[in-house]
């Protein structure tokens, strides 16, 4: 039996933005929230969808085909594998993720924003 989740108060812990957070792990997939604002980098995942949940503000996701999704609170949209995105928030954003736990922060593109799966399950810990 894992513990409850409160969303609320996990996103009060995150002081960082772009720095996904672990906060539940079910069937090999990581639950990840992120506090973000401005830009993160061009990037793609080869091997895996990637879906995007807000929880508060907006987030905008950009593609190479000239596509520019906003997406508002409540709101879910899946990167298939392979295409290539750009993550943006003009204003303080709450995102969730689910991603297979392999999946890279920022695909195969390292920048100063980058943060590997060590760093993204730091804080988590498995009930007992």
């Amino acid at each position: 039996m894992s513990d409850l989740l409160n969303l609320d108060a996990a996103f009060v812990e995150i002081t960082e933005y772009w720095s996904p957070r672990v906060v539940a792990v079910a069937n090999g997939q990581y639950l990840k929230i992120a506090r973000v604002k401005g830009e993160l980098v061009w990037h793609a995942h080869a091997d895996e969808d990637e879906l995007f949940m807000v929880h508060r503000g907006t987030f905008g996701l950009k593609f190479r085909d000239g596509r520019d999704i906003r997406l508002r609170p409540g709101d879910v949209f899946v990167v298939p594998r392979g295409v290539e995105h750009f993550p943006y928030a003009e204003e303080e954003t709450e995102v969730i993720f689910f991603e297979p736990a392999s999946t890279k922060h920022t695909g195969d593109v390292i920048s100063e924003k980058t943060r590997s799966i060590e760093e993204q399950v730091r804080h988590f810990s498995r009930p007992s």
